[in-house]
């Protein structure tokens, strides 16, 4: 991951000279804080939440220096995507690839959606409503995750308003092209997809309907059998979301809501490279 971080600074101060390089690679003054340094950093914060002045007395530098590390080093951990448990070269970036593996391997997937809070937009801007949730009554932004059997992180997309319902930010996703192109692949869904059950019979499959009333009383306890096996099969990815809810800034984002995306996939990622060696 070093090399990316280093390419990417060098770039930058090219960009900013406006011209090409004056001297070999390397050379000029040594960084503060070396590459793993300004890891441990970015995770810390990440993980806890802990002021970046807080850190910089940790690391014996300046508050701006550790600024500057933890946007350097969380764009690279959301570049990285989620791994994939026994394949240990490959990572998983976007929906297409998540469903690409499914089918060639041949594993059913469990998708859900998350609510972080936010703070409240400011007064007298456009689309102030679209981030007031529903559910619940808070300002929140939502993620949609995809787990497997396990309860492995595989992928998880750019955030959206919370006021989006949860099969609206999945379509918005990509996910019916998806369904499409990869006829075999089995999803297994909450209460709030029976949209996408009713569009995708046989692979996005939803918790059995209940029987209209009068039904006859062994009717009634095979469906309550039906929903309690489909909770099992589907509980992973609710222990997924538990596992990414550890990290402190998933629990409450009190930073700029443009950041949080890259956050949340910064999280998942060493979430999944953790989850896919267990």
């Amino acid at each position: 991951m070093a090399e990316p971080w280093q390419a990417g600074v060098e770039g930058r101060r090219h960009v900013t000279r406006g011209g090409a390089r004056k001297r070999a690679a390397g050379a000029g003054a040594s960084h503060q804080l070396v590459f793993v340094d300004r890891l441990v950093a970015t995770l810390i914060h990440l993980r806890h939440d802990l002021p970046h002045s807080v850190l910089g007395l940790l690391f014996g530098v300046d508050r701006s220096t550790v600024t500057r590390a933890i946007g350097e080093v969380r764009a690279l951990l959301a570049e990285r995507g989620c791994a994939v448990p026994d394949r240990p070269g490959l990572r998983l970036r976007t929906l297409t690839d998540v469903f690409a593996y499914a089918q060639a391997e041949g594993v059913e997937l469990r998708l859900d959606a998350t609510e972080i809070q936010v703070r409240r937009p400011p007064a007298g801007l456009g689309g102030r409503r679209a981030f007031v949730s529903c559910k619940k009554k808070q300002n929140t932004m939502k993620a949609t995750v995809i787990a497997d059997r396990r309860g492995r992180t595989l992928w998880t997309d750019a955030l959206r308003p919370g006021r989006m319902h949860d099969a609206t930010a999945a379509r918005n996703g990509g996910i019916a092209v998806c369904f499409r192109h990869f006829p075999d692949v089995e999803v297994f869904l909450g209460d709030g997809y029976l949209g996408l059950s009713r569009d995708h019979r046989g692979q996005a499959i939803t918790p059995p309907r209940k029987p209209r009333p009068g039904a006859l009383p062994g009717r009634v306890e095979q469906w309550e059998r039906d929903r309690h096996g489909h909770s099992s099969d589907r509980i992973t990815v609710e222990h997924a979301l538990a596992d990414h809810k550890r990290w402190k800034q998933l629990t409450r984002w009190t930073h700029r809501r443009d950041r949080l995306p890259d956050t949340y996939r910064a999280i998942a990622g060493p979430v999944s490279d953790r989850t896919a060696n267990a």
